[in-house]
């Protein structure tokens, strides 16, 4: 009688809906390597997580959605934090997977290490942006970090972090082959573009930016009588929210889609700063970033703490700013107008900023990013027959 396998534990933390899609991917993945026969998930997060067979122990990303202040926030998170770390006081655990939220994951990862337990971080925290003297506590929590940009491999990696460039998650599902398309705008006429809105995934987002942006679609719409617009949310719940936010005089198409998708359809984009805009550069469509935050904030903390040249990723990534960025606010719309309105009135720099995107976002598609976490955690796994079960698996998978 052969004895049952031993299968090792995985705890996942994640709190966003991106961070909980990442992980989804990451399980399918270890999944598609025949890893799960020997893994059993666990973890705190959302029905994406819970499809993939995971058990989840608290649903981080529904419930935080529905707290909208400050106080209601902390208290669930602190719930969460001691269902945890009673979690892992009761139940051994094999290695601990946190993704991005650094403000709730360090406290995550920081119990972990209390009960000895190896972690994993999908998503570097962008300390090289705002946080440089915080690297001694990921240096004190982190056994291995899976970078998302390729610049960050090197900069954790010079301050003694085990980094690993992994590719971008965000790609992991694209449907379309985004390296043969190219947008020449061979057919283009500037009085029919096409515009994309994408004010972001989360309420205060929509909120700040959703109201600017019609506003800046109305004034296009008085020199180009014919322009199109469409406005994109990630769920129908977001989407409700731009219906009931549209201002008097705003026509726009509302959908529910992939942001790749409806870029790779437009021939020009207003974004919310954040992962779209690498969504958006990847299908080659120039875009302008907004952003609107406090401008006394940023004036007592926010110029301080910022150690970059730049603050959208895009820019970032560049070294210079390939598009144009208003951020940290914005006091009026009439710049980002007198902006889009020369981007978009000229064909031939349309077309020179499309090809430098997607320059400079291919190195982040190169990887399958889920596959590549998915391989670290394996390695990251104690298998008394651990040679026995990688010839196991490399004879299953041929």
């Amino acid at each position: 009688m052969t004895e049952p396998r031993v299968r090792k534990r995985i705890f996942i933390s994640a709190c966003e809906p991106s961070a909980e899609q990442h992980c989804a991917h990451l399980v399918r993945a270890a999944e598609a390597r025949g890893f799960n026969q020997y893994i059993e998930w666990v973890g705190v997060g959302g029905d994406q997580m819970r499809s993939t067979g995971c058990q989840v122990l608290e649903d981080t990303v529904r419930r935080a959605a529905m707290i909208y202040n400050a106080i209601g926030q902390a208290g669930f998170f602190w719930k969460v934090l001691r269902h945890i770390k009673s979690y892992f006081r009761q139940n051994p655990v094999d290695l601990v997977i946190l993704c991005d939220s650094p403000a709730f994951n360090f406290h995550v990862a920081k119990a972990a290490k209390r009960y000895g337990i190896p972690t994993l971080f999908y998503v570097a925290p962008q300390l090289w942006a705002w946080a440089p003297w915080r690297i001694g506590k990921l240096r004190r929590n982190c056994d291995k970090l899976a970078c998302i940009l390729p610049f960050e491999e090197d900069w954790f990696c010079s301050r003694n972090i085990d980094a690993q460039f992994i590719g971008n998650p965000l790609f992991d599902d694209v449907s379309i082959d985004l390296t043969r398309r190219v947008k020449d705008y061979s057919n283009y006429e500037p009085r029919k573009v096409r515009i994309a809105l994408l004010p972001g995934s989360r309420t205060a987002e929509i909120k700040s930016l959703w109201p600017a942006m019609q506003k800046v679609a109305i004034q296009l719409l008085q020199k180009w009588p014919q322009a199109q617009f469409v406005a994109t949310a990630p769920n129908e719940e977001k989407l409700q929210l731009l219906k009931q936010r549209k201002i008097t005089g705003f026509k726009c198409e509302y959908t529910v889609a992939n942001v790749i998708d409806i870029a790779d359809q437009s021939d020009f984009a207003l974004v919310a700063s954040g992962s779209a805009t690498l969504q958006v550069a990847a299908a080659g469509c120039p875009m302008v970033i907004l952003y609107q935050s406090s401008r006394l904030l940023w004036h007592l903390m926010g110029r301080w703490l910022i150690r970059t040249r730049f603050l959208s990723l895009i820019n970032i990534l560049a070294g210079r700013e390939l598009v144009t960025e208003f951020m940290p606010y914005f006091t009026s719309v009439r710049p980002i107008v007198e902006r889009c309105g020369t981007l978009i009135g000229n064909k031939s720099i349309l077309v020179k900023i499309s090809m430098e995107l997607k320059e400079l976002v291919a190195p982040l598609m190169q990887s399958w990013a889920s596959d590549e976490v998915a391989l670290m955690a394996w390695e990251m796994l104690d298998h008394p027959d651990r040679q026995i079960q990688d010839q196991t698996l490399e004879t299953e998978l041929t």
